[in-house]
């Protein structure tokens, strides 16, 4: 298991997004792999209250961090209030992100609308990545046994085009030339980036068009005829937290099962 420094403290990761869909899938499986958790989300405590009990169950410490992403302000209060219960962040998964307000096509879009999609999915996990990477430099110059890494979720989107939802799309682009230009930056330090790329999840997200991809996973979308489960993103970011994939910074894995394999 990722550790820092002394072997009896747990790592802490924090997770934006983590009370609900793929985050809380996330946050599980951290939860049984022995992490401290501070889960940020923008609802009031209370709303994610059964969500952070559920994770307390599984034994994990955890703290809930509010706060919205997309704002500076926010997000260095979230930063500030997991150092100041743990003094440190091991580990970041940048899963926090909404869907467009309204689907228009591109021909139709606005930019209030482009706007409010890239301050949360883009620029606000950007920005708080740079927060948490200064805050690992450090730790890492203290210690050097600091064990750190930064996960960011994207998704298909990233390469498959949706013209009804242009902003997500360019978005999650976005997000993974990030991921590549935060593994570059940080190597020096052993610091490793990755990027997990979901295709069709079941969340509560997804749960308006369920009937419409019961029938498309039946026809054959993904070569695995399931739908994905928030806990397949999770064992995968477990994976990359506790330091199984050590050669690999800067990478995607693909968990869509199998949906954007070129096939004839």
């Amino acid at each position: 298991m990722l550790m820092s420094g002394n072997n009896n403290i747990k790592p802490v990761a924090l997770v934006t997004g983590g009370s609900r869909g793929i985050g809380f899938g996330i946050a599980k499986e951290l939860a049984k792999a022995g992490f401290r958790l501070a889960i940020n989300g923008v609802r009031p405590e209370e709303d994610a209250g059964s969500a952070l009990a559920e994770l307390r169950g599984l034994g994990a410490e955890v703290m809930y961090a509010r706060g919205n992403v997309g704002l500076e302000a926010d997000r260095e209060s979230v930063v500030e209030q997991v150092v100041a219960r743990w003094r440190r962040i091991n580990v970041l998964v940048n899963n926090a992100g909404i869907a467009p307000p309204r689907r228009l096509d591109i021909l139709e879009a606005t930019g209030d609308i482009y706007d409010v999609v890239m301050d949360t999915n883009l620029k606000g996990p950007y920005f708080l990545t740079q927060l948490v990477a200064r805050h690992m430099v450090e730790q890492k110059s203290s210690d050097p046994h600091f064990d750190g890494c930064i996960i960011n979720v994207s998704s298909i989107s990233a390469t498959v085009a949706s013209v009804n939802r242009g902003e997500y799309c360019i978005s999650k682009a976005g997000i993974a030339m990030a991921t590549q230009l935060w593994a570059v930056r940080l190597a020096e330090y052993g610091i490793n980036v990755y990027e997990i790329r979901p295709g069709i999840i079941k969340t509560d997200m997804t749960a308006g068009v369920q009937e419409k991809y019961d029938k498309m996973l039946a026809e054959g979308l993904c070569l695995q005829k399931r739908w994905g489960l928030p806990e397949d993103v999770g064992k995968v970011a477990v994976a990359m937290a506790t330091g199984y994939l050590p050669y690999s910074t800067g990478q995607v894995v693909m968990v869509d099962g199998g949906m954007t394999v070129g096939r004839l």
